[in-house]
This record gives structure tokens, sequence and C-alpha cells, in this order.
């Protein structure tokens, strides 16, 4: 292992930079922007390149016009912030069309851009810490190269300024009240993580303080806080306010007890003409105004669907589902999660849908008690992608049309093999950039079964 500068040449998804040094050797990590020069320490050899981890960045890039953050070389996210957004779309089509050349696909990559490319976030979690060692608290996002530090920074320019106001002001009253932030080796400190979520349809604001268990964290202190809060000049209003307890010493929060201190049960946000409820921990997609021409493509995708049977695997809180229930005959929903096929039978009696119905279960396991023949289904699992046997259950249902919603394409084109090999064919595919200024992107594709 060694330290070394090395210039960024190319980058892959699902978030890898190469580098090259001075003697031409090629190194793999995860971070960094395409022809910055940066500080790396070398790793293990593989297959025509060497592993590394990025430390530091010693040289921006000339596509770096912008300019509109200085802590950006400090961070692990937002990395193409200082980057022109034509230019930032032109990185991603090339690292997508690299990737799915994979799949033998010749036509031309469509990455649809983001109707708002700043403020389209409705969702920021921010996590306390201290810039160094016994400094001063932080409420802000990771260091970049450091597993504890943090930055004291908002999420610039993908959440609108309000989000900054309420994270400022956290930070500022639990430095008053000289609360400190948890010490997982140390066991001491109360402050874990801040979530702010915001409703575009009723401009509001939704605050959830997470803490381990305290009598500092008390009701008082909390009524406190949100009297002040609700006192902020905003340009939307805080509607609720909840803290939840968590004990775990996991790097994610692990709601153990939600108590609501103020204000209303959830948010409510309106996507493609529908009404959901977003309660604290619900998941709902992270760019709204993004989703909805998505799912509107996956819908166009998906073709006439009047008198057809159609299932949601991995349905979430029922957004799709619900979408595809305005104008199909049945829609079969299907999630792991109980809390949210919860909120999509809520959702579902608010936008007065009965063609729905909602399983909580694994797919691997539910899909052996489906028994209706589907004519579409839908499938927008999680990062990881479908487990391969879950992919040969699908295929044997034999449906006419497998439409494919995907946040890592990286696992979607591995999958899409897989339907392949059990007789489908893949016949359209788009892309969503759903995440600017970060290095995500959404991936919609249709297949249709061959007939024999």
């Amino acid at each position: 292992m060694a330290i070394k500068v090395v210039k960024i040449i190319d980058m892959v998804l699902p978030n890898f930079s190469i580098g090259q040094d001075d003697e031409g050797k090629e190194y793999r990590f995860k971070g960094g922007v395409l022809g910055q020069k940066v500080l790396i320490k070398t790793g293990k050899k593989k297959a025509g390149y060497f592993s590394g981890k990025l430390l530091n960045i010693e040289e921006k890039s000339d596509l770096e016009t912008l300019g509109n953050h200085d802590k950006l070389n400090e961070l692990s996210g937002n990395k193409f912030e200082n980057i022109p957004y034509e230019k930032e779309l032109e990185i991603k089509k090339n690292m997508l069309t690299k990737l799915y050349k994979d799949l033998d696909w010749k036509e031309d990559i469509k990455l649809n851009p983001s109707p708002l490319i700043s403020g389209y976030r409705n969702k920021m979690e921010y996590t306390f810490g201290d810039s160094e060692k016994d400094g001063p608290l932080i409420l802000g996002m990771a260091k970049l190269g450091r597993f504890y530090e943090k930055v004291d920074y908002g999420g610039g320019s993908i959440a609108n300024p309000d989000f900054d106001k309420i994270r400022k002001f956290t930070q500022e009253f639990f430095r008053e009240k000289n609360i400190n932030h948890h010490h997982k080796t140390r066991h001491e400190g109360e402050l874990k993580f801040f979530i702010i979520r915001y409703s575009f349809y009723e401009n509001a604001y939704m605050l959830n303080l997470v803490t381990k268990e305290s009598e500092v964290i008390n009701q008082n202190l909390l009524e406190e806080f949100i009297d002040r809060a609700r006192q902020l000049d905003l340009d939307g209003e805080i509607s609720s306010f909840f803290h939840t307890v968590s004990n775990s010493v996991a790097d994610a929060v692990v709601a153990e007890r939600v108590e609501k201190v103020w204000g209303k049960d959830y948010l409510t946000e309106k996507i493609n003409g529908l009404i959901f409820r977003i309660s604290p921990f619900s998941f709902f997609q992270p760019n709204p105004k993004g989703a909805e021409n998505l799912y509107q493509r996956a819908l166009e995708f998906a073709g006439d669907i009047e008198n057809k049977i159609v299932y949601d695997l991995y349905c979430g809180t029922g957004t799709i589902s619900q979408i595809f229930a305005k104008k199909a005959k049945e829609v079969v929903g299907v999630e792991i999660v109980e809390e949210a096929v919860e909120k999509a039978i809520e959702n579902a009696k608010i936008n007065e849908l009965d063609n729905l119905v909602f399983k909580v279960n694994d797919v691997l396991k539910e899909i052996d008690s489906l028994t209706k023949k589907p004519d579409i289904v839908v499938v927008d699992p999680p990062r990881a992608g479908i487990h391969a046997e879950a992919i040969g259950k699908i295929s044997k249902m034999q449906a006419d049309k497998i439409v494919y919603i995907s946040c890592n394409p990286v696992s979607q084109v591995e999958d899409i093999k897989l339907f392949e090999a059990n007789g489908y064919r893949l016949e359209k595919l788009e892309t969503f950039d759903q995440f600017p200024r970060t290095v995500h992107v959404e991936a919609l594709v249709l297949m249709t079964r061959e007939r024999e």
C-alpha cells in the first residue's frame, strides 16, 4: 500500500472513479469527479487495475466551473455540485452507455433530465458529530475519507434553503444546551440524527430528532425546541415534530420508539393526481417531481392495461400500484415491510381505489401463493436487485410484459441477463436523472416474453 496522487480519467457506475498515475497504472475507488487530481491510498491488485481509497481532492477538475460550494472537497456526496448540469448529464450518459453495452444494447441511451435541478429533494438526513475530536457540535454530512468526522453542510443545492435554516437552528440549539453527539466507542452523548421531510404539495416540513434513550432529552427540552423552531423565518411551515429513540450502535436509524411531540401525524404529497400520506419512516421517492415523469413513462411502457392483471412486486407504500390501478382491472402489490403496506392500504382508501390487494411478505416466498396469471409484472427492487431464484419464479408466471424500475442500473443489468435466460427480451430502455448533483440515476426497462 502507498499514498499517491492520480488523475481521474473515467467514471463508472455505481460510484467509482478510475484514476491513473504517471506510470499509467489504473486505480478504482469511490468518489471523485472526472478530471480531478486526487490523493489516494492504493490497495490490492485486481483484474486490470488496483483498488484504492480516496483521501483528498488535490486539484479540481476543469469541468468544475460553477464554484457553488467550497466544502465539496470535504464531502463524500454531491460530487457534481460545481459542474454545469449539461456536463453532469454527459458524464452520466457515458457511464450508462458503457454499462448497458454489456447487454448488447446498441441504441442511444435516453437520459431524461430532472424537472428540478436544485431544491428537488423532499428528505434530508443529517448526522450529529464533530469536525475534529472533542470539537464543537456539528449537525451535517459525512466527511470524505473520515468515518466519524462531520462537515457543517446542509446539502447544497439539492434541498431548498429552508432545510439549511432548520439544520443550522438545530445545531445552535443543542450547542447552546451543551448536549453532545453520541460517541459510539465511548458510549457517551445523546444526539444521533436529525431528519427533515418536506411536502411540495403542502409546502410543509416534518422534523424528526433521533437520540439514544436519555433523561437529558426530556419533554420540556423537546417542547422548547419546537416552539423556537416554529418561529424561524421559513418559506414553508413546520407541520410536525417527532422524537425517535434509537439505542442501536448501527450507523443508521433503528427506530425503537417514535413519539409525536407536536403537530400532524403525517405529511401529504400528491403524485400523478393521487394523494399519499407520509409518516416519519415511510419510503417515498426523494424527488417527487421527477418521480411523476418516471411513473408516467412506466405506465406507457406497460401499454394498454385495461382489463389486465398487474403484479407490483417490491411495491413499498404502493405508489406505482395505485397509479396502475387507475387503469388496470386488478393490481396485487407485494412488500416485506409491514408499515409500508399499512400506508399503502391507507393511501388506496384515500384515493378510493378498490381494485388493489396488498400482501405483506418476501417476494420470493409470496410468489408461490399468487395463483392468478398476471398480464404485466412491475418490479422496483432494492439496490441489490432481485434474488436469482425470484427471477426464475417471476419468469414462470409467463407475464407478457415485465416493467423493471431500478435505482441501481448495475444490479439491474445482471438481473436482465437472468430474465433473458428465462425467455424474456429487452425491448425498451430509458434512464432518469432522479438525483441531480449526485452520481445516482434510475433506469426503466420493458421486457417482453418471447413466444415459443
